[in-house]
């Protein structure tokens, strides 16, 4: 299978609508979270301008361990109470800073990350892990941002057997 992702236009909501159907495409018929993982970061880190981390951090019933990622390498294993994987794995709730340094206990895996949201996957109720982004830009997302990153991981979260 070849896999064309097309050039995002109109409103942010508008291109997020777009990139949610790639990512569905893109995740038709494969189960394996690993895959699908990999996949997805490559096309939101190739998607999305001012990104300089996309990935996924799987919950490995104690801890946040990194899994398929697009950036520079990161830290590899994220207790539930440090940083905004953390708290976002920790809560259930997205995460969204605008300004990475002043979060209590943030980890620094990038020096030039700035700002950063964090979405939990959760399925059938139990924590999968999440799905992070980093921006070298602070203030990088919005709720525009966040709703469609939501419904990206959303889309993972229903591809997974």
């Amino acid at each position: 299978m070849t896999f064309t992702a097309s050039q995002l236009s109109g409103s942010k909501p508008e291109q997020y609508a777009q990139l949610v159907e790639q990512a569905r495409a893109l995740l038709a018929g494969e189960r394996n979270r690993i895959a699908n993982a990999a996949n997805l970061s490559a096309l939101v880190y190739h998607a999305l301008p001012s990104l300089n981390w996309v990935g996924f951090y799987f919950y490995d019933g104690n801890e946040l361990v990194v899994g398929p990622f697009q950036g520079l390498p990161a830290c590899v294993r994220i207790p539930l109470d440090k940083g905004v994987c953390g708290a976002a794995a920790r809560t259930r709730e997205t995460q969204r800073v605008a300004d990475v340094h002043a979060f209590p206990g943030h980890i620094a895996c990038d020096s030039a990350s700035r700002s950063e949201l964090v979405v939990p996957l959760v399925r059938n109720g139990e924590l999968v892990g999440v799905f992070d982004l980093d921006s070298p830009e602070p203030d990088r997302f919005d709720i525009d941002d966040q709703r469609g990153l939501e419904a990206i991981a959303q889309a993972f979260e229903e591809s997974l057997a």
